[in-house]
């Protein structure tokens, strides 16, 4: 078969360079996020629920989806594990478009809603035996999948015990271990840990945390130190909008909060050429900029005649952005 023109070049042979040297042709390899959902909006009833929300995750990424009560959390994981359709945007897991290949995308995603699909009246093996046949897993790899998540979620003494028996915080590792079943790349989690005592949220973190060593897992919540012990990245949620988008762990420490026991005036703070920029905070409280290539150790060194109280990386708190994001304090 003679190939076209504008085809032979790809199939070629290796170039040769100017000296007669050959050069290998290697294919770019590009990294794709595991889920990109772009400009999701969703209205229902005349109201606009969620309005142009645009969420990204790459494997091994935990990302938390913060909100009060009715900002639009759940809404928004319906619509990325394709329980929901949009009003409009798109949403690609994997590389297929959950829209136009529902099928191949949907093989990608786990999802625990915040309610988890359980039958009381089945046995914990029979349930998850169900969950394999569902995600078409071959007749002959069922049972070694069905052992595998039990072993995962700690679930290797219930096989025989009926779901209606189960105690709270096993009813939820069930229902991780349902969206695990098929081995998906992305889980999606709604409240995980609702409902729970002290001793099963931790367990329950501890799981979750293992899963993001090899999946993308992105989970919704309104207990904010939840979300600060297991994400790396926080997107905040109101009235349906995305208000605010943070990198967890990471503090600002070009930025340094001083207190001062007998300050001089702002305008002699300023000359100081180790100091960039300074804001007076409230009496005897200062927010500075060191100048490039400073250390704390120096500026302590030359504030050290007003009495430095304190010298500290400053850094807002989970707690303090979300309330002012929530409570109008603050407009972006």
């Amino acid at each position: 078969m003679r190939l076209k023109p504008h085809l032979q070049k790809l199939f070629a042979a290796p170039t040769v360079g100017a000296l007669g040297e050959q050069r290998e042709i290697r294919p770019i390899a590009i990294k794709m996020n595991l889920l990109s959902a772009n400009s999701l909006r969703y209205s229902y009833a005349q109201q606009c629920v969620v309005n142009n929300v645009s969420i990204s995750l790459k494997r091994g990424e935990i990302v938390g989806l913060l909100g009060q009560n009715g900002a639009g959390k759940s809404t928004c994981l319906r619509m990325i594990s394709g329980n929901l359709c949009p009003t409009e945007g798109e949403i690609f897991v994997a590389g297929h478009n959950l829209l136009k290949e529902p099928q191949l995308a949907k093989q990608k995603i786990g999802y625990l809603p915040d309610e988890p699909p359980l039958y009381g009246d089945l046995w914990v093996d029979e349930y998850l035996t169900y969950c394999a046949q569902l995600h078409q897993i071959p007749r002959n790899a069922v049972t070694a999948a069905v052992t595998r998540v039990k072993r995962q979620c700690e679930l290797n003494s219930c096989g025989r015990k009926l779901i209606g028996q189960l105690s709270k915080g096993y009813r939820q590792r069930l229902g991780i271990a349902q969206a695990l079943i098929h081995q998906p790349d992305l889980i999606v989690l709604d409240e995980p840990t609702i409902g729970l005592d002290p001793i099963q949220i931790h367990e329950l973190r501890d799981l979750i945390r293992e899963l993001g060593s090899q999946h993308g897992i992105i989970l919704s919540s309104h207990i904010l130190p939840e979300v600060e012990s297991l994400c790396q990245r926080v997107e905040i949620l109101h009235h349906g909008e995305i208000l605010h988008s943070e990198a967890l762990q990471q503090p600002d420490s070009k930025m340094l909060d001083i207190q001062l026991a007998e300050p001089p005036t702002l305008e002699r703070l300023q000359q100081l050429s180790c100091i960039e920029t300074i804001e007076p905070l409230e009496e005897r409280h200062f927010l500075l900029q060191p100048a490039q290539g400073v250390t704390p150790q120096e500026i302590a060194s030359q504030l050290v005649g007003w009495g430095v109280q304190t010298l500290s990386p400053q850094q807002k708190s989970l707690e303090q952005i979300f309330i002012q994001l929530t409570s109008g304090e603050v407009k972006e």
